[in-house]
């Protein structure tokens, strides 16, 4: 009898966790494949998109993605506090910090990255935190339980919902930003105002353009930040979270290809520059391109599952849409595409109701047919209908201005029956609209249902607008004519997912 295919992942978070969602579900019963799953951290698979809720009650348990006895059902191996050290590419083994060696077959990196921060003297004192993991949370509330004033160096993403646990723990809240603008990455210029504008009304303070120098003791708080240009900002707790980095040093330290600015290069299939070796998450970098958002560390996971058991050369990677929609301390903020027009012959239209705090911005190819990007803040309403307009191309058959004009005649909407079968409706775990109208022909009634089949909008939860439209959508036909729903052969309920 020939022994196990040994596949050993590093990393737990929610990107390996979903490598052995898809490997589990994909092995055959008997088939001889061994999955172990090393976690750096004290604990298993967790919820980071929705971090920011333990500051609102959420315990580590309600975060988390799994547990000791799913692992077991699914016959998954598992070690915590396994941070793995060595790799061992001629003999195929890791081993980890605490000397436990494992052979592998195939070997999955799953490490992430880890926050940035810049290299600014005074930076190692006691109350300059991170904010990254559960672990860092419990240091944060244990610090603001004997802090007045708190501030964020970084006004990204991260940095702002940073700002708001600050906030929900009653600090004082202040957001530094080396940059002109908030979210310089997601918005353009006008969303970055108004988004500053949000913020402040809020009770955070925003200080954009403001370079740290030195973190040195303070004259009525704990800390004072000196920044370029003689000004400075008394701290009781300063929060790092001015980027991220790939967790690449195991690739380094045993010769895997990396990229110039980091990140352990891939190919098509996420394999590294050792075929036996594959990377997927924001550690990994394909086509000189580090995709820092879930979904498309799902869709790498998908698709290296797939290559390691069954060789499949025909799901490939070819990179990933960048647009998010979410609420930042109860700002609505989207971005879609190709957020800034830097694309050759760009259009931009922009309605600005400063008075309403509402920022609107889409973007057209030169024609002005088809939509390759959008901004919006203050109200993100229209984000579902701008998404689909840029993912599935599709013609644009009114003027620009009247998607997001209020004036103007009604929106050109996307309806449900302009959407091909092929359209992906959620994001994160790539489901599309065929396979929703399929789970109801299955038998789905309704959201809950359909989440329980396809795993739709169990992610961010931004589609569950347009999931719900196609299951009325679907319903109502299936009540009809059955046969127009979709000319393709029904797929059983237990392959959906």
């Amino acid at each position: 009898m020939s022994r196990k295919q040994r596949v050993v992942v590093v990393g737990n978070g929610m990107v390996g966790h979903h490598f052995v969602e898809q490997i589990t579900s994909l092995i055959k019963p008997n088939t001889g494949v061994e999955v172990t799953v090393l976690s750096g951290e004290e604990r298993l698979a967790y919820d980071r998109v929705h971090l920011s809720e333990f500051f609102t009650g959420k315990t580590a348990n309600d975060l988390a993605l799994t547990n000791e006895q799913i692992y077991t059902d699914w016959q998954v191996r598992f070690f915590t506090n396994a941070k793995v050290t060595d790799i061992n590419r001629v003999k195929q083994q890791v081993t980890t910090s605490g000397g436990v060696t494992f052979d592998y077959d195939k070997l999955v990196l799953a490490t992430g990255s880890f926050p940035f921060v810049p290299p600014i003297p005074g930076k190692d004192r006691e109350h300059c935190l991170v904010y990254r993991t559960i672990t860092d949370l419990d240091a944060i509330k244990h610090s603001a339980s004997s802090s007045k004033v708190g501030v964020v160096i970084g006004g990204g993403l991260l940095g702002l919902e940073a700002a708001n646990a600050l906030k929900q723990l009653g600090l004082e809240t202040h957001v530094v930003e080396f940059a002109p603008q908030l979210m310089g990455v997601q918005v353009d210029n006008g969303g970055g105002r108004l988004l500053k504008d949000k913020i402040t009304a809020l009770g955070v303070q925003v200080h954009t353009s403001m370079a740290t120098e030195e973190i040195v003791d303070g004259d009525r708080c704990r800390y004072k930040m000196c920044f370029k240009g003689g000004k400075t900002l008394e701290t009781d707790l300063i929060l790092f979270s001015a980027g991220i980095r790939p967790y690449d040093n195991l690739a380094r330290e045993f010769d895997l290809a990396v990229g110039e600015r980091g990140g352990i290069v891939i190919n098509n299939h996420c394999q590294t520059s050792d075929q036996n070796i594959y990377a997927i998450g924001e550690c990994a970098l394909w086509n000189n391109f580090i995709f820092g958002l879930v979904a498309p560390g799902y869709a790498m996971a998908k698709i290296a599952a797939k290559h390691i058991l069954f060789n499949n050369s025909d799901d490939a990677f070819f990179g990933a849409d960048m647009s998010t929609k979410l609420k930042l301390m109860g700002v609505e903020v989207g971005s879609i595409g190709d957020a800034h027009a830097r694309a050759p012959g760009a259009r931009s239209y922009v309605f600005d109701d400063q008075l309403a705090g509402v920022y609107k911005k889409v973007v057209t190819n030169q024609a002005g047919t088809r939509l390759i990007g959008a901004v919006l803040v203050g109200d993100t309403s229209d984000y579902d209908n701008l998404l689909q307009y840029h993912l599935n191309d599709l013609a644009l058959n009114a003027a620009p201005e009247s998607l997001i004009f209020p004036l103007a005649p009604p929106p050109d909407t996307v309806s449900i029956t302009d959407l091909p079968a092929d359209a992906v409706i959620c994001s994160c775990h790539q489901v599309t609209k065929h396979t929703i109208e399929q789970a109801v022909l299955s038998g789905a009634n309704d959201l809950v249902d359909v989440q329980a089949i396809t795993k739709a909008c169990t992610g961010c939860g931004s589609c569950e607008n347009r999931v719900n439209c196609i299951i009325e959508h679907s319903l109502a036909i299936t009540k009809a004519q059955p046969q127009q729903l979709s000319d393709e052969v029904l797929i059983p309920v237990t392959e959906l997912a």
